[in-house]
């Protein structure tokens, strides 16, 4: 079990599954940060340096994440704490990132700003990702291989060059 949760990581359509809603912001990152590890969490008197470095992974997303550290994760809106759950499964460098539906539930703009997110983790932490998802859009423009699947077999396998500069 320890082996595939260091290098197993799943971001799912509900937030719920990978958040933990009682703790804070900061207090879930902080356990994303020890996955796979048996050390005690300790989010009480965060130095100034730590709390900075997790204002700074908070605040990729841009949705306001990073000026609410101290609010526990179930006060979030849907879009934050999805961003939340995915700089979770990303904090410590995963060999798989499987990521089912995790805009699915998610306003345009909210799922845009989550996928340019979702792409430039991958492409800055060399992820091997997985993503499953209904919009067709996403999968061309996101992805570098496309499995149409067909009563539950694989109908189409699309290894292409990427359609973005």
């Amino acid at each position: 079990m320890k082996l595939r949760a260091q290098n197993v990581i799943a971001c799912f359509q509900d937030p719920k599954l990978g958040t933990a809603p009682r703790m804070t912001v900061a207090e879930n990152l902080l356990l994303a940060e020890r996955r796979g590890e048996k050390r005690r969490l300790r989010s009480r008197g965060l130095t100034i340096e730590k709390r900075a470095e997790l204002v700074k992974i908070a605040d990729q997303m841009g949705n306001g994440l990073a000026q609410r550290l101290d609010v526990a994760t179930g006060q979030l809106s849907g879009g934050q704490r999805q961003a939340l759950a995915f700089l979770m499964a990303t904090e410590k460098r995963p060999e798989l990132l499987l990521l089912d539906e995790h805009t699915a539930a998610l306003d345009p703009k909210t799922s845009t700003q989550l996928m340019d997110l979702t792409d430039q983790q991958i492409r800055q932490q060399h992820l091997t990702a997985m993503m499953i998802t209904h919009n067709l859009s996403d999968a061309l423009a996101y992805g570098d291989r496309l499995l149409v699947m067909s009563n539950g077999k694989i109908a189409m396998d699309y290894t292409g060059e990427r359609n973005k500069p």
